[in-house]
């Protein structure tokens, strides 16, 4: 369990696996977009970790303006159940005074994950 809490755990950790497995291969400013509450200095680090965990992929394109984008590996691939379980118990014991913490979640749809 601490080996997997270090590697999914984190301020939007969860939110990004979550996104790409949602979305599919991202820029970071789509990345940015998509979790509104984070600095930018904060989803690089968070990037750079999932990076080096090996759940995604950071592919750097030779062109100018730079591009980088961001996917899933088969290991991040396999982190989608275990975030469908904690959006599951959330939903399961959401209260009104939790609204705003729950947001994300209600936003995404697990069911359509595979």
């Amino acid at each position: 369990m601490e080996v997997t809490l270090k590697m999914i755990g984190g301020k939007c950790k969860p939110l990004i696996l979550y996104i790409l497995a949602e979305e599919g291969t991202l820029r970071f400013g789509e990345l940015m977009a998509n979790i509104r509450t984070v600095s930018q200095k904060t989803l690089t680090n968070q990037l750079r970790e999932l990076e080096a965990d090996g759940l995604i992929l950071r592919k750097a394109y030779a062109e100018v303006p730079p591009r980088v984008e961001y996917s899933l590996t088969e290991k991040g691939l396999s982190v989608v159940p275990i975030l469908q379980s904690i959006c599951r118990w959330a939903g399961a014991y959401h209260r009104e005074e939790n609204e705003n913490t729950l947001m994300q979640c209600q936003k995404c749809d697990y069911r359509s994950l595979h």
